[in-house]
């Protein structure tokens, strides 16, 4: 049969009749064949996307989210609010700024003296307790009184030497003398002589109501009770004085000698006594005395005594003799201020407020303190926290180690669950049983408990704030892979059947290769979409811990342990923007993890169809 006789079969109807075909018409009919193959190769956008790229479609699906969009919008400001905004703003993260204010600072206080202060000779000793047995004493009217000193007896005899200052004298008993119906015998207790002299002396003294008498340059004690008196020789080891020494000179002092000298003359009201070969001249005013080392013609000032004691407030400060007379006239004449230049040429004005025994010198002046919790302001857009530093500076130095922190512990848990789920998945049997086992248990560990007792424990141990956050991510992260783990392996257990894997099997591939370039790889869509909504509980988790001040410690910031500032209840109230602009961070970055996680998760989806 000829090419232009082909029968034609026109169908069912048509059984038994046999057509031709001419050529020309199979000309025709072979053309359009063509020209549908052409057409049909030729494929539009959509159609090219569908067949040939499958992550072009994952991206055409999840770029149509506008909530995932929106998402990806939020994360990426935050990156570059957090690492870009720190490194471009002009202030580092734990800058301190300060104002300047006019404060009523307490500069001293003042008091007139009551008290007794002791001065001890070189060598000796003499504290607090033997003190108190002197002040009783006193009280009691006795001019004798024994005491312990390094476990021993001691006895001091009481020579007064005006109403403001005695001294005292170690006593040594030399004799007695027996009063007997108005008969005196001596009895000699010593080497020393009772001389006819002497005991002259000693009965004109006793006549006398004397307690203490000089014989050939030396003194001597007299203990009188109704039937004895106990004569004792002593030496001064102790001044007692009401007064008080203001010293011209920083780091200098009087000493026993000095003292037991001036007062020995102020007793006298003399103007001049001598003290280890130095000469001193004493200038009596009417409420004072000021004591001059004479140097030839030369007076040079060396104390001021006086019954007032002017003590700074600043241990390191030194008040000088000017300004304590200067406060002592303002007392004296009720003043209530005073200006007093200082040595470096600056005139202050002092205020002078009595309560009750004590007078208060307080000063206004221009200080320079830390600017807590200052509104928002031009130089600070979001004020100040309680530590004086820049609150938008920390939330954007927080920022980066809230966002770092997320991304560090993702990545740990990915790690460890894919290690665990792609084993269990593979491997099944009693390791599936036994990993399984490994991953209930660490779901069953109370997390925040544990949390909270590490937290605790790595106070304890005082650790650097930077070695802290590593320990925060790797205890953060060991905890939180389970759920990865469980993902993996449910993936794994529906790959492992399929064709490719037992044309892997059967090539020779290895374990290792089947597992991390095989079937893990299948399961980096789902990982990435369990990952992405995780990061966001992550953050709220590092926010707790920190807000209870166990996760990152100062100086370094973090959107947590900025909130933790509401823990006082006057902050919560008063000063909403140290607070509220972290918890929208964490709100608004939480959000966005978890629209995008959304997005991913809807866009890998088959069956969705936006």
């Amino acid at each position: 049969m000829s090419r232009n006789n082909l029968p034609y079969d026109g169908g069912p109807e048509n059984e038994n009749r046999i057509d031709y075909i001419k050529e020309d018409d199979f000309t025709i009919r072979s053309s359009n064949i063509d020209e549908h193959i052409s057409q049909s190769d030729s494929l539009d956008d959509e159609q090219r996307v569908k067949m040939l790229s499958p992550t072009m479609l994952v991206a055409k699906r999840f770029v149509r989210n506008r909530l995932a969009i929106i998402g990806l919008i939020i994360i990426l400001a935050m990156f570059v609010f957090s690492f870009v905004g720190g490194w471009l703003h002009p202030y580092p993260e734990t800058k301190i700024f300060y104002k300047k204010e006019v404060t009523s600072s307490q500069h001293a206080t003042a008091t007139i003296n009551q008290n007794w202060y002791e001065e001890v000779k070189e060598g000796f000793e003499f504290t607090s307790i033997n003190k108190a047995a002197f002040a009783l004493a006193l009280k009691d009217g006795k001019n004798i009184f024994t005491t312990k000193i390094d476990g021993k007896d001691v006895q001091f005899a009481i020579k007064e030497l005006s109403a403001d200052a005695v001294v005292l004298s170690e006593t040594k008993r030399i004799g007695r003398i027996d009063i007997i119906l108005g008969d005196y015998i001596f009895n000699q207790e010593s080497d020393f002589v009772f001389s006819t002299a002497f005991k002259k002396a000693v009965l004109k003294a006793i006549d006398s109501k004397n307690s203490t008498i000089e014989f050939d340059g030396k003194e001597y004690f007299l203990e009188l009770s109704k039937r004895e008196c106990v004569i004792y020789t002593g030496q001064e080891q102790v001044v007692l004085t009401k007064n008080i020494y203001d010293m011209y000179e920083e780091g200098t002092r009087a000493d026993f000698e000095i003292k037991y000298a001036a007062e020995t003359a102020l007793k006298a009201h003399v103007d001049t006594f001598k003290v280890n070969n130095k000469n001193y001249f004493i200038d009596y005013h009417e409420d004072t005395c000021t004591i001059y080392e004479v140097s030839g013609s030369e007076k040079i000032p060396f104390a001021n005594i006086s019954k007032l004691i002017v003590t700074p407030i600043s241990a390191d400060v030194f008040l000088s003799i000017d300004f304590k007379n200067a406060v002592e006239h303002a007392m004296y004449n009720n003043i209530s201020s005073f200006t007093y230049t200082d040595d470096s040429g600056e005139t202050v004005e002092y205020l002078v407020e009595r309560h009750d025994l004590q007078w208060v010198i307080r000063t206004d002046k221009m200080t320079d303190l830390i600017d807590t919790y200052a509104f928002p302001s031009k130089e600070h857009p979001l004020g100040t926290d309680g530590s004086g530093m820049d609150i938008l500076v920390r939330l954007m130095y927080g920022g980066r180690v809230s966002l770092t922190i997320g991304f560090v512990v993702v990545l740990i848990e990915i790690i460890i669950g894919v290690i665990i789920g792609g084993l269990s998945g593979y491997f099944g049997g009693w390791v599936d049983t036994l990993l399984m086992r490994l991953v209930e248990i660490f779901n069953c560990i109370p997390t925040m408990p544990i949390y909270i007792i590490l937290g605790a424990a790595l106070d304890t141990m005082k650790l650097d704030p930077s070695v802290r956050i590593y320990l925060l991510m790797i205890i953060l992260g060991i905890f939180g892979w389970p759920g990865i783990a469980r993902v993996v392996r449910g993936q794994i257990l529906s790959l492992r059947e399929q064709e490719f894997m037992i044309a892997n099997e059967a090539t020779g591939l290895s374990v290792y290769r089947r597992i991390f370039r095989h079937l893990v790889p299948n399961v980096i869509p789902q990982l990435i979409v369990f990952a992405t909504m995780s990061l966001g509980g992550i953050i709220l988790t590092e926010a707790t811990l920190s807000f209870l001040n166990l996760g990152v410690k100062y100086p370094y910031a973090s959107w947590g342990n900025i909130v933790n500032s509401v823990n006082d209840s006057y902050v919560l109230q008063n000063y909403w923007f140290v607070w509220i602009p972290a918890g929208m961070l964490i709100l608004i970055t939480v959000l966005g993890f978890n629209f995008v996680g959304d997005g991913l998760r809807d866009a890998f989806d088959p069956k969705m169809k936006r």
